[in-house]
């Protein structure tokens, strides 16, 4: 998926449609000279509706269609004929959609595949003159007009859900891990930032099992404040139920990328480093027995970690044994 494509933001202009009027309108009928009233109620407006979609991962479909409105409920007819009730708008957005109104309060969260949430609810149909009717007044001339639909302009967030969430600095390994593990195909080169949009992958387990591991793009220092690619993928991380670290073995100094990492995720959100977390040194065939030790004793850190290699698959397996172990404790806490 290109950057271009991947649209994890936008707002968007809803609608509501109106209740239809309730008619006015008196019994006519060959021989009956004063007929009673008999006007009808008018229709409901269409509501508008917000339902998960697990085939969809981006607000694309949206960035070009950003006015959506349901239609109004018809008036109410003669012989108490109610309106027909306006269609209702269904918008399909993606697992993880975060619902906010003009004032930027969550509504509500998108996060099962078929989930429907009502957005704006339609307009109440008017009532027609037959309701008004009475001993004393039986004639009523007069009904409800419908009540008025919602409008309103809504922000829609995605943040990625995934069990497992790539965590690390550019080029910590982040793609090249998610590739060897999974059918997923990012964009790998020696470059910072390669990974501009989250990657997803479906990790098979012991051929009956497996998990969905996310791609992260890579965090720089000062990322809370919105350096890099800041805030723009930050919030996806708060989905994921396990956080996976990832170092590269040739950083000179990885106990301060750890703590690096550990402070932009506090600065942003304190409750993320609530989560399971593990760490993975990446890139372990570059480092001899004696390295290790040495790259074992800077980090001194308390924190179970996992030395790893993509290229040579050493500790891959021992990789997902522990993450699957890791997702399964979280869900029954």
């Amino acid at each position: 998926m290109s950057e271009k494509s991947f649209i994890d933001y936008i707002k968007i202009y809803c609608r509501s449609g109106n209740g239809g009027a309730g008619a006015v309108h008196f019994h006519r009928e060959k021989f009956i000279a004063k007929g009673g009233p008999d006007g009808g109620d008018g229709g409901k407006g269409g509501d508008i509706i917000l339902q998960g979609d697990h085939q969809r991962w981006t607000f694309l479909h949206l960035k070009y269609q950003k006015h959506h409105r349901a239609d109004q409920g018809r008036p109410g007819g003669s012989n108490r004929l109610t309106g027909a009730d306006g269609k209702s708008i269904v918008i399909n957005v993606p697992i993880g959609t975060v619902v906010k109104d003009e004032k930027g309060q969550v509504l509500f969260e998108i996060t099962q595949d078929g989930q429907k949430e009502v957005l704006f609810k339609g307009g109440q149909g008017g009532q027609g003159n037959w309701h008004f009717r009475s001993a004393t007044h039986q004639a009523p001339r007069h009904a409800q007009p419908g009540v008025e639909g919602v409008e309103g302009w809504i922000t829609l967030e995605l943040k990625v859900l995934a069990d497992v969430g790539l965590i690390g600095f550019p080029n910590a390994g982040k793609s090249t891990l998610l590739s060897m593990l999974t059918a997923a195909k990012p964009k790998i080169a020696g470059y910072a930032f390669t990974t501009l949009t989250p990657h997803l992958g479906i990790v098979p387990y012991r051929n009956k099992y497996s998990f969905v591991m996310a791609d992260i793009p890579g965090l720089i220092e000062g990322s809370a404040q919105g350096k890099g690619l800041g805030h723009r993928f930050l919030r996806h991380i708060e989905r994921n139920t396990v956080l996976l670290f990832m170092i590269s073995a040739d950083d000179a100094a990885p106990k301060r990328v750890y703590e690096i990492l550990l402070h932009e995720l506090r600065e942003y959100n304190p409750d993320i480093l609530h989560k399971q977390q593990l760490l993975v040194i990446s890139k372990a065939d570059l480092l001899d027995d004696a390295s290790k030790k040495r790259f074992e004793k800077e980090l001194l850190i308390g924190q179970p970690y996992i030395f790893i290699s993509s290229f040579t698959k050493q500790g891959l397996e021992k990789l997902k044994d522990e993450l699957w172990k890791m997702i399964h404790t979280s869900i029954f806490l």
